[in-house]
């Protein structure tokens, strides 16, 4: 009888490790997740190292100054920035780049028009950028 008892018990752990475990995961950003809402960002940005497109490739951008990528020399707002790219600071570029832009850069502008609106995405992103060494 307790075999059976401690059976269904150790059942019931497993089911409920197993839907609580990505829920877990997506605390900070999923990385597969954060691949998919890069296909927004493709048209202007590349992930090669050095290989630019309208904007600057995300290559090693977590980490980096703003404004800093080698060998892009287009950058409008970002140019003369003061702050690195971080969870914090992509979040807040990410959510409204313009804004962030003139709040942290006075009277520069950004040229960078997609805004993530949804959290969830910008997560995502986040993680997914983080990769990218």
């Amino acid at each position: 009888m307790y075999k059976k008892t401690f059976m269904r018990v150790l059942k019931g752990f497993v089911v409920m490790s197993t839907l609580i475990s990505p829920v877990v995961a997506l605390g900070a950003g999923n990385i597969e997740l954060g691949k998919k809402v890069f296909n927004r960002c493709k048209a202007c940005h590349s992930i090669k190292p050095g290989k630019h497109k309208i904007g600057p490739s995300l290559h090693g951008v977590f980490g980096r100054v703003a404004g800093s990528a080698p060998g892009f020399r287009r950058y409008r707002g970002l140019k003369s920035a003061n702050w690195k790219w971080n969870k914090t600071t992509l979040n807040e570029y990410l959510t409204d780049p313009k804004v962030y832009v003139r709040k942290n850069n006075n009277k520069r502008r950004s040229g960078m028009v997609l805004k993530l609106k949804k959290k969830r995405d910008r997560q995502n992103i986040i993680e997914y950028l983080k990769l990218l060494k």
